[in-house]
This record gives C-alpha cells, structure tokens and sequence, in this order.
C-alpha cells in the first residue's frame, strides 16, 4: 500500500464492484468527451478512438465501451512503454505524453496515443490514456504506397505534450509544419488531452466519495476476477487445437494467412507461423496490432461477458514469427496495418469453428471498405471558391452469417466503427457522395444468407479534381461461406465508365470522372435449399435479393415471387421444397 493510503479503510467486496462499475462509466465518459470535441470526422462521427484508465503498474483496469478493438486492445499495452520511456520518477502532476510510434501505439503513424499519469492528494495512482486517428500525418498521406515508415509521415516518439500544464509549443509548431491539415490534427491532440482530464476529475470524485487514497485494493479486485472468470471459460474447451488459412488479396500479390489455435488449460495460445512474409508495400502488421484483433476474436467468441482489461486478456498469448507480415519490424510499412489486421478475427475463428462447429459466424468483408480523398482545385481555370481538402470515410461491408440468423449488412466487424453520415462527410471537403445504398445479392446464400455489402458512387464538387487512396481488399478473395453457404460478392472497384480500378494505394482521378464502388458481402451458413421460404419472400421484398437469385438458387416459383410483389403471406416449408 501507499503511504497515502495505510489509514484508509479497506473497501469490501461490494463496494469494489461498484468502484469497477464506475471506472467503466468514467472511461465512458472519456470517450464520449473525446467524440464531442474532436475535430476530426472521423472520431466524432464513426468513433475510431479509445480510452481506458490504468493502475500503477499500467495494467489497463477498464475500457470505454465506445471504441475500436485495435486501439483499447493495442493501447493496453501501449502505457507500460511510456512507464519505461519515462521512469514514473519523471512524471509530475500536470504531464502529458504522446507518442504515435507504431510499435508503441496501435500499429501506424496516423494513431496518437496520449498518457495523463494521475495524482490524488500529490501521489501518484495511475493512468489515463486515448487514442484517435488523424486524419493526416503527413509524408504519402493514408495510403500503402509507402516502402517504409520513413514515407509514411511524422514520427513522434514518447515525448511531452505538456510538463506540469504547458503545453509543448516546439512540439506544436513541428506538427502544423508536418501534416496537410493542421487545425484538425493540433485540435484532435488537445481534445485527446482533455479526454484524459475529465478522466482524472472523475477519479478523484470517486476517490472522495469511497474515502479511498489509491486504486490497489480495486485493481485488485478487477484483475484477480477477471482472470479467474476468463480462465473458467477457456478450461471449457479442454485440450484442443486446430488450424485454419485464409488468402486475401494483397497490395499486388495475395497474403496467406495461417493460425492455430490451441487451447492449454488455462490459456490459449494462436501461433501464426506460415503466414506470409513482410511486404514491401504499407500493409504489414506490427505485433501489437496482431495481439490486439486475435484477442478481441477471442473474447468474443470465448468470454464475451467479462469486461475488457489486462487480466481478460492476459490468458490469450499470441505469437508470430519475426519478419512475418503480422510481426514487422521497424521500418517496415505500416500505414494500412488494419487491411490485413482485420482479417485475422475471421482466420482465428475459423479454427474456432474445426474445434466446435455451429458455434461462431461464417467469414465477412473483415476490412472496413475506407477511402482517403485529396482534393484540389483544378489545375486549368478553377472558380475562385475551390479549396483543398482532406477527406476521410469508413464503410462496411456484410458480416457473415451466423449459425442460428443472417449477416449483419454494411457493419463493421471486427473494427466497430460507425458508418459515417454522408452529409459530415460532404461538409468536411467538396466531396460529392452520388449513391450510397445496400448491394442486392452480395450475401452469400445459405440457410443463413450473408450480410450485404454497399454500392458507392463517389465524386467532387465541379471545378476540383482529386486523388483517390483505395484500402480495399477482398476483390479477388471473397468471404466463404461455410457448411455449404455460399461465398460473398467479392469488391468491385471502377471508374464511373468501367475501368478497374486497383484496390489499394492512391490513383488520380481525371476531372469530371466518379469512382464506383461495390463491397463485399458476407459468406453464407448452410444449404440455401433449407432456408425458410417467409425469408426468402422478405429478402426479396426488401430488395436484398433480385427475382434472379431467389429462382436459380432458392428455388421460388413465378406464383412465389407475384405473392412477394403483393405482399401475400407465403406458404410454409424450406425455399427449395414445393410446400
């Protein structure tokens, strides 16, 4: 115990659960403060950040809800390295620090994570940290054309954003001098600051409320059960393991990916080995990065109920060999680490299904669908009120179907982050969003159809031009369902006059000319011939599939498809029997 804290009483078991109770909504709140005053579209409207609170030790106690598995996951570790980086000794009341180091942050340049170490009565408790992406960082911009980090951007190493309340001005002046949109990059760093600090006034709220001088008696009571919580459902499974690949498309050649998965007691351990050499493009994957989505695969599948913190996710090691493309090293490329990080979940859970079947869903788009747009005015006679700008999107593609119910459509798993509104996304640059609608026939069939991906019509506003940075994949890979479902509609990306497009990296777009997008839909789960035909009706009511699909593949009849146009309630059975 602290000095601070020998003449306070210990809390009970209660109240311990209460205090963790309140450190969730507290890191709530953190979250939710970061969204409201973050300038960047990105963390206001589809949530691409996290937050979290840590004990002494920097073992993170709680997460907010609001957030992406690759940032709180990434960022659990992200803290010990400013602990070392440091030394607690030179950590005073009024500090914070920053770093976007890939291999001590979340995986690329674009993500900053801020750590506030935490005083209560002038000693020291713990710690709070976040994270967002900005939405420029400078060197290429947010694209895998980058042969190394060098080309990617401004690397800031674990350094002060302020010492006992002032703010680094030096480190100010080098960001705005580095980065394309500096207001929206220096504004997003402030608001990262201040995420922290609700954080820490509600902390001491909490410590004055529960007479306490420090977080060890909770910390210890989170940790100590969580573990044991998650260890009782890993002990299960038993002693088993499996082995799963998945190819995806690549930057121009395709990745392998291969994981097994085995279960040892009171751990699970995922070995990567066989997965594809580093590339020479931004698509490698440092290990933090790989950790973080293997273990959120994990705990949704295995532990879904246990809040997330450093003891939950303790049991689940992950390893990849050195060189791999999910443990690159320094400087490998990095800047899209999330095309091939968000694939993993579905090749881990794949193994999953060998070791239990009928227990977790098929496989999805797993990258989220976004672009990166630098828009100019035109090089010939532009009209005196064209701008530059600097415009990020997230879209999704389908989730795959589950074991017992359909895919999620245009949901972003494993990310978790929101679709964003396209009239934001209009008002934060002379982007034009020209369609933006659910993909008939893109899930994949089965008993449980896939979820559907989008079509995506993408312009400017006349008297611009624009760049167009692709992170797409899955255009030569698409989902595959499982136990006879069918795969999902793999990408589709042209010109508005039907030239292919390449799926990653930054492509300039003639003047007058849209982009035309159709992403990815999820696998299927089952034989289609034993999907319900009431579902098949709606589906096709709804324009989830087209009259052509629910003949040639679920077997409905002219007399079906006229009652699905009238909206008469269809007769009972399976789509493929004669009920």
């Amino acid at each position: 115990m602290t000095e601070a804290s020998e003449s306070v009483p210990m809390l009970d078991d209660v109240a311990c659960q209460i205090a963790w109770n309140r450190l969730i909504s507290i890191v709530e709140e953190q979250a939710q403060v970061l969204v409201r005053t973050a300038f960047s579209t990105s963390v206001r409207e589809a949530g691409d950040l996290s937050a979290g609170v840590y004990d002494l030790d920097g073992r993170m106690l709680a997460q907010a809800v609001t957030g992406t598995p690759g940032h709180v996951n990434s960022m659990a570790e992200s803290v010990g390295h400013f602990i070392r980086e440091i030394g607690r000794e030179n950590m005073h009341e009024g500090d914070v620090f920053l770093t976007n180091d890939p291999w001590h942050g979340t995986g690329h340049l674009h993500d900053f994570t801020m750590v506030t170490p935490t005083f209560f009565a002038g000693v020291q408790v713990g710690y709070f940290a976040c994270t967002v992406h900005v939405v420029d960082i400078g060197g290429r911009g947010f694209t895998a054309d980058g042969a190394s980090l060098y080309e990617e951007g401004l690397q800031v190493p674990i350094m002060p954003f302020a010492r006992q309340g002032v703010v680094n001005a030096d480190l100010i002046r080098i960001v705005r001098a580095n980065v394309r949109e500096p207001d929206q990059v220096v504004g997003d760093l402030h608001a990262l600051a201040a995420c922290n600090e609700i954080g820490q006034r509600r902390l001491r709220e909490l410590f004055t409320e529960f007479g306490i001088a420090d977080l060890e008696t909770v910390s210890a009571f989170i940790l100590e059960r969580s573990h044991r919580a998650t260890v009782e459902r890993i002990a299960a499974f038993g002693e088993t393991a499996a082995e799963n690949t998945m190819v995806v498309d690549g930057y121009d050649s395709p990745i392998t990916l291969v994981a097994r998965l085995s279960f040892w007691g009171d751990r699970v351990h995922v070995d990567f080995a066989g997965s594809s050499p580093v590339d020479r493009h931004g698509i490698n994957v440092p290990l933090v990065y790989t950790r973080a989505y293997t273990c959120y695969a994990l705990k949704c599948a295995i532990a879904p109920d246990i809040p997330n913190n450093a003891a939950s996710l303790a049991p689940f090691e992950v390893v990849a060999p050195d060189g791999c493309i999910l443990n690159a090293r320094r400087p490998s490329a990095v800047a899209l680490r999330h095309i091939i990080g968000h694939m993993l979940p579905d090749t881990v859970l794949g193994a999953l299904h060998k070791i239990r079947p009928g227990f977790v869903p098929t496989e999805g788009a797993g990258a989220i669908c976004n672009f990166h747009l630098s828009i100019r005015p035109r090089r010939d006679d532009p009209p005196a009120d064209a701008r530059h700008a600097e415009v990020l999107m997230f879209n999704s593609g389908g989730m795959g179907a589950r074991p017992a119910s359909d895919g999620l459509s245009a949901t972003a798993f494993p990310s978790g982050v929101s679709t964003m509104p396209i009239e934001v996304t209009e008002h934060a640059g002379p982007i034009v969003i020209w369609r933006k609608e659910l993909r008939p026939d893109s899930g994949g069939a089965g008993q449980y159809r896939g979820g559907l991906g989008q079509h995506m019509e993408i312009g400017v506003m006349d008297g611009h031009e624009f760049d167009f940075s692709a992170m797409f994949d899955r255009l030569q890979h698409p989902a595959r369902g499982r136990d006879g479902g069918g795969n999902g509609a793999p990408t589709r990306f042209t010109l508005d006059d039907g030239t292919p497009l390449r799926g990653k990296g930054k492509q300039r777009i003639a003047p007058g000319h849209r982009v035309v997008l159709a992403l990815p839909g999820g696998g299927g789960y089952g034989d289609a011939g034993t999907r319900d035909r009431a579902e098949v009706l709606h589906d096709l009511r709804a324009g989830y599939v087209s009259e052509q699909a629910a003949r040639e593949i679920y077997g409905l009849t002219d007399a079906d498809i006229a009652a699905a146009a009238t909206g008469e309630p269809a007769a009972g059975g399976s789509a493929g029997s004669t009920a």
